[in-house]
């Protein structure tokens, strides 16, 4: 594993023309963000800089503690799970868009958007277990001879495989923590997690009426999945919560590694299918 760190980078008194100097330098690492993570204007960056100001301490903090937090979970990762990362892991200062993701690839690299993270080290260990997890997930995958060329990318079905595995994998590599760190990241979820189990089947039925009303992969993860969706219950995100969901009911019925692999099998989408029909009313 190597680790890009851009912090020593990032200009003292930063202005945009300083900001897009910073991001040349390291042009592959803030191609992939802005292209997929973050908008790349100058009123999106002017807004960034007058944030970076107050959150400049947590910034520091998080960078403090990030690199022996990352190596944590890599030691962790090869005593329970036998795996290793071929990784590069980028540490950037973004403009406020994701906190943190895999890049799009078999054996991914892994982003960690420092002004977007919390400092306090048990949601930090939690993040960075999230995002491994979806590395180790892949890995797991290719070590089991996955034909990726099969996999529908956007498709929400894979999408609730990918983040329940690596929901997973953070409990178990960050085990005992207050659920709701898992879906949050920091310790402001509680009641996100509330409404979602006082409201589980319904929250379910809802994504899967979406999805038998053929939306657009889009619309279901803006809605499901992005910070900026959550029109139909006034939270964001519970796509996570529903993919915790199917992940542990499969992990109780077929045990951890078949779950993992369930997207290598041609009866993947139906096994999805018949555990989110379990869910809706039989009139719709």
């Amino acid at each position: 594993m190597k680790i890009v760190d851009t912090f020593s980078v990032f200009p003292k008194e930063p202005n945009v023309e300083k900001l897009r100097a910073y991001h040349q330098k390291f042009p592959e690492i803030f191609r992939t963000y802005f292209l997929y993570h973050c908008q790349d204007t100058d009123e999106r960056l002017n807004n960034a800089i007058e944030k970076y100001t107050a959150d400049w301490e947590s910034i520091k903090k998080v960078h403090q503690s990030i690199g022996d937090l990352i190596e944590e979970a890599i030691v962790t990762y090869e005593t329970k799970y036998r795996l290793e990362f071929p990784v590069t892991v980028n540490l950037i200062i973004g403009a406020y868009g994701s906190n943190a993701y895999t890049h799009r690839e078999i054996i991914p690299d892994i982003t960690f958007a420092m002004e977007r993270l919390s400092f306090e080290e048990d949601p930090l260990r939690v993040i960075i277990a999230h995002e491994f997890g979806h590395a180790a997930h892949n890995i797991i995958s290719q070590e089991h001879q996955m034909n990726w060329k099969n996999v529908q990318w956007n498709h929400p079905y894979v999408t609730l495989l990918q983040e329940g595995a690596a929901t997973h994998f953070s409990k178990k590599i960050v085990p005992n923590l207050n659920e709701s760190i898992y879906f949050s990241y920091d310790h402001t979820g509680d009641e996100w997690l509330k409404f979602a189990k006082e409201h589980k089947e319904d929250i379910i039925s809802s994504f899967a009426i979406d999805i038998k009303r053929e939306k657009e992969n889009v619309q279901i993860y803006k809605e499901w999945f992005s910070i900026n969706g959550g029109s139909k219950f006034g939270f964001s995100r519970f796509g996570y919560f529903i993919a915790d969901c199917f992940f542990q009911d499969s992990l109780h019925k077929i045990g951890e590694l078949d779950t993992l692999l369930l997207w290598k099998n041609e009866g993947f989408f139906s096994n999805v299918e018949e555990w989110l029909n379990k869910f809706v009313p039989t009139n719709n």
